[in-house]
């Protein structure tokens, strides 16, 4: 479906110099320095995948999906995109993609949303049968009747990504690029959104590629992801198999009836030397292990022996502290 072989990306940039008459420099200067905004970058994505495509400001990610969308031509490397090569032929690659920017609109903002769809259906040529049969799927899975003959500028944040999402989709494209999908969303109104895409990619086996800062969107939809920081590609591979090989450690928070004194504990160390480490302050636990070498039920049936245990909290890391290490040089 789509096919990333090294992939690069560099721009030209004047080289600057400090001050006013450096500006004056450089604004004649023939010098130039060269970014490499995407370094040799390759991976597939197969027909009907969700696939998380994340980096930090400045990783590479927007640029990389530009020249998949057809808006940017390689400096060097090859995409291919259903059988198209996006920016040797952008008229062909845009009948089979859809686009949402979150912060960005595809919307008429004086017209009524109905509008932007009629006029959009006259722009993917799509006959009049298939755009009924589209707008009745959208109108259930996005709930736009409510607001359909509303102008785009009186719609709030949520019901415009709403529309949003539906235009992307009117011509039923095999490939969709949601880029911050859910930014500046409630929590409601996000929920609502991850479903809808959901649905969509359950419905019609649309490929998805989402860009997002909002890890959640990541767990909940994709099943893989792919990390790019400074144009290199970090990682590629399930959502699952980062949890387990990046986030194996593990924190027991545990509250007891009395004063724990830390010779007491002291034992549960005899489970792992190497990884299980604990602090203690008054009645309270924290046990750090790593969960591929003990088990949680291990842990707490040891300490029930010796404690008296009022409540106690396991806390798993999370795909943004995961990535965050990653970006830091930390795993």
């Amino acid at each position: 479906m789509i096919e990333v072989k090294n992939l690069t990306k560099e721009f030209k940039m004047n080289k600057k110099y400090p001050g006013f008459s450096g500006a004056i420099k450089s604004f004649f200067s023939k010098e130039y320095t060269i970014t490499k905004a995407v370094d040799d970058v390759s991976f597939q994505i197969d027909e009907g995948e969700i696939v998380g495509y994340i980096g930090a400001n400045g990783a590479g990610k927007s640029t990389t999906i530009k020249m998949m969308t057809g808006i940017l031509t390689p400096t060097s490397g090859e995409v291919v995109v259903n059988g198209v090569v996006p920016y040797e032929d952008r008229q062909k690659n845009a009948m089979d993609i859809g686009v949402v920017f979150g912060q960005k609109t595809q919307l008429w903002w004086d017209l009524p949303l109905s509008e932007t769809f009629t006029l959009l259906r006259d722009i993917y040529e799509v006959n009049q049968k298939d755009f009924e049969r589209q707008m009745d799927f959208l109108n259930e899975v996005l709930e736009l009747k409510d607001f359909m003959l509303s102008p785009v500028r009186t719609l709030s944040l949520g019901q415009r990504m709403r529309g949003d999402l539906a235009a992307a989709l009117i011509h039923n494209p095999k490939i969709i690029y949601l880029d911050e999908p859910t930014i500046g969303l409630d929590i409601v109104v996000k929920e609502n959104v991850r479903k809808a895409i959901r649905k969509i990619n359950e419905t019609y086996g649309t490929t998805i590629i989402l860009t997002t800062h909002d890890l959640m969107d990541i767990e909940e939809l994709s099943s893989r992801i792919i990390i790019i920081d400074k144009g290199k590609m970090l990682y590629d591979g399930n959502v699952k198999h980062i949890k387990e090989t990046y986030g194996y450690m593990s924190d027991i928070d545990i509250v007891a009836s009395g004063v724990i004194n830390p010779d007491d504990v002291q034992f549960i160390k005899a489970l792992d030397e190497k990884f299980i480490s604990f602090q203690t302050e008054e009645n309270r636990l924290t046990v750090q292990f790593n969960k591929n070498h003990t088990s949680t039920t291990e842990i707490t049936k040891r300490l029930m022996g010796k404690l008296d245990i009022t409540d106690f909290t396991i806390h798993e890391p999370s795909i943004e502290d995961i990535v965050k290490k990653i970006y830091r040089n930390e795993v």
